[in-house]
């Protein structure tokens, strides 16, 4: 938490927000994958449930100091218990453990939810994020708001303090200022995203016009034997008469298929399938040696101390 400030009365926003003159005390980076990752699961939820819903997740990241570099984020499960919001700390747990694994040097941050404007329920959720962390970052995207040149980005960051209303302790949110952050990953991702959401100009990126080329020949193609395919069923049913030109090009068309029962096909195939075996071969090899590798050298160390362990005691003894 913050210090501790003393006002008279509670802030506005339903008195969650601190007095205007109390600032922030840290200095946030925010990356794009993390507002990717908040749209999308948004966007998800909403689409399985048929309206919007709001969601929670787990802000990861590095901090150094008074700065902090928020990088990636994960969700959260959690339980509506009496009209309230219980996040379930087991999963988060399991959650911990996976993230650690993968990112080692990351550490658990804050948490972030959707909707307009910070409330009561915030609170309550931001202080069960503080048995994780003491003191939590909150960040809040409001996912239904226009674009607009005076809010680039529907986000608002706060961190919490505690201040005196009316003699009694509340924990009062103060807003942050960020600025965003980005690799060059995450620049050819957003760079992807806003070139597909433009809907004005029709532009679109060179994997999205690559996978619309493939779509649009896969469509033709499809359409296309269809309609010999509902020919042949009218031929064969009488319902027009025969044309045995038209039988013999679909009667080649068909033999120009590759043929999979042949020797060629099942040689090429197993040599194939043989090279992929080869490799997953190889690689579990090579994982295995390492395991090994690192096997060895901690056990080396462990007999080198106990072996100066026992010199040690010869000298004294």
């Amino acid at each position: 938490m913050a210090d501790k400030m003393e006002v008279d009365n509670a802030g506005p926003s339903g008195g969650v927000m601190a007095s205007a003159g109390a600032s922030g005390s840290v200095s946030v980076a925010l990356h794009p994958l993390v507002i990717m990752n908040i749209s999308e699961h948004w966007t998800r939820v909403k689409a399985q449930e048929g309206k919007p819903v709001q969601v929670l997740g787990a802000l990861i990241g590095k901090q150094k100091g008074r700065n902090i570099e928020v990088m990636n984020s994960f969700e959260l499960v959690i339980d509506h218990v009496d009209g309230g919001i219980v996040i379930n700390m087991e999963y988060y747990n399991t959650k911990e453990e996976q993230f650690k694994q993968v990112f080692s040097d990351m550490d658990f941050l804050g948490w972030y939810t959707t909707g307009d404007t910070v409330n009561e329920t915030d609170i309550k959720v931001h202080k069960q994020v503080c048995q994780i962390n003491e003191s939590p970052l909150f960040l809040k995207m409001n996912p239904i708001t226009r674009h607009s040149e005076s809010v680039p980005l529907p986000i608002s960051i706060y961190e919490s303090v505690i201040d005196l209303v009316n003699g009694e302790a509340t924990i009062l949110f103060v807003e942050l200022t960020y600025t965003v952050a980005t690799e060059e990953a995450e620049r050819i991702g957003v760079n992807h995203v806003a070139r597909m959401s433009t809907n004005e100009t029709g532009d679109s990126s060179s994997v999205a016009q690559h996978l619309i080329a493939q779509h649009s020949s896969i469509k033709m193609l499809h359409s296309r034997v269809k309609i010999i395919l509902e020919y042949i069923k009218a031929v064969q049913a009488g319902k027009i008469p025969k044309n045995h030109d038209v039988l013999r090009e679909a009667y080649s068309l068909c033999y120009r298929l590759p043929v999979l029962n042949t020797h060629t096909f099942k040689e090429d195939f197993y040599n194939q399938c043989n090279d992929v075996g080869l490799m997953a071969y190889l690689g579990a090899m090579t994982k295995g040696c390492n395991t090994m590798n690192q096997f060895i050298t901690k056990f080396n160390v462990l007999y080198d101390r106990q072996g100066m362990g026992r010199r040690m005691r010869g000298l004294f003894f």
